[in-house]
């Protein structure tokens, strides 16, 4: 894969073989952050586990402590007064059959978020197979399936995101933007790692945090020693 310029460059600036101790890491990921834009910053966790198992998946959600840096727009699917509510709590879009015939009819995925109460997924669920490639199908561990609407929708707003594995059993997940800092980057990775450690199944055996790697959009991976990771 041809690499920018700016790429280039920020390689050459560390190590990238050493392992680093998440402070470091996180310190070179910044130093290497060279794009004239904030860029995000995301962390990629492979893990000890076979996704393809249902005893070793490991999924969830976390607000992080200081949040995305992203402005998230939410769909929600409710009727009735739980759709008041919703509107009343800041969503941005809300609908019932509506909303699906304008999603199947247009290619509406203006947001980044999709809550439904229980009694909708009924209706949302003619909609798997084109929300779930996109990460966006509602899921109760998620906790974006819910009758609290008002605290899935504040907390989707605070920077709750959902970690999940892929079919090679990494997580990937956005920290924040370069322009966080060190100190804020660092609480939300503990924040998020700790909840990953936490979501570890009974049945994986062996070590748990295989790799772990931290960079900024244009930027290289930075390599995070996994045997520094709390109970990894």
């Amino acid at each position: 894969m041809r690499r920018g310029k700016n790429y280039v460059e920020s390689a050459k600036l560390f190590d990238r073989t050493k392992l680093h101790d998440t402070e470091e890491a996180i310190n070179v990921m910044l130093q290497t952050a060279k794009a004239k834009f904030d860029e995000t910053v995301e962390v990629h966790v492979k893990l000890g586990v076979d996704s393809r198992h249902a005893d070793q998946q490991v999924r969830g959600s976390i607000v992080l402590p200081n949040g995305t840096g992203k402005q998230v727009r939410v769909l929600v699917f409710a009727k009735g007064d739980k759709a008041e509510e919703a509107r009343a709590a800041g969503a941005d879009y809300v609908g019932e059959m509506d909303m699906v015939q304008k999603i199947q009819s247009e290619n509406f995925f203006d947001y980044e978020v999709v809550i439904a109460t229980p009694d909708m997924m009924g209706v949302v669920g003619r909609l798997g197979r084109v929300l779930g490639p996109k990460g966006l199908m509602p899921n109760p561990k998620a906790g974006t399936v819910t009758m609290d609407v008002t605290k899935a929708i504040n907390e989707s707003k605070a920077g709750r995101i959902e970690y999940r594995l892929d079919k090679t059993n990494i997580i990937h997940c956005p920290l924040g933007k370069v322009s966080f800092g060190q100190e804020k980057l660092v609480e939300n990775f503990n924040a998020l790692l700790g909840a990953i450690v936490k979501a570890k199944p009974a049945a994986a055996k062996g070590q748990y945090i295989r790799s772990c790697v931290v960079a900024s959009t244009m930027g290289p991976g930075v390599k995070i020693n996994p045997a520094k990771l709390t109970n990894a």
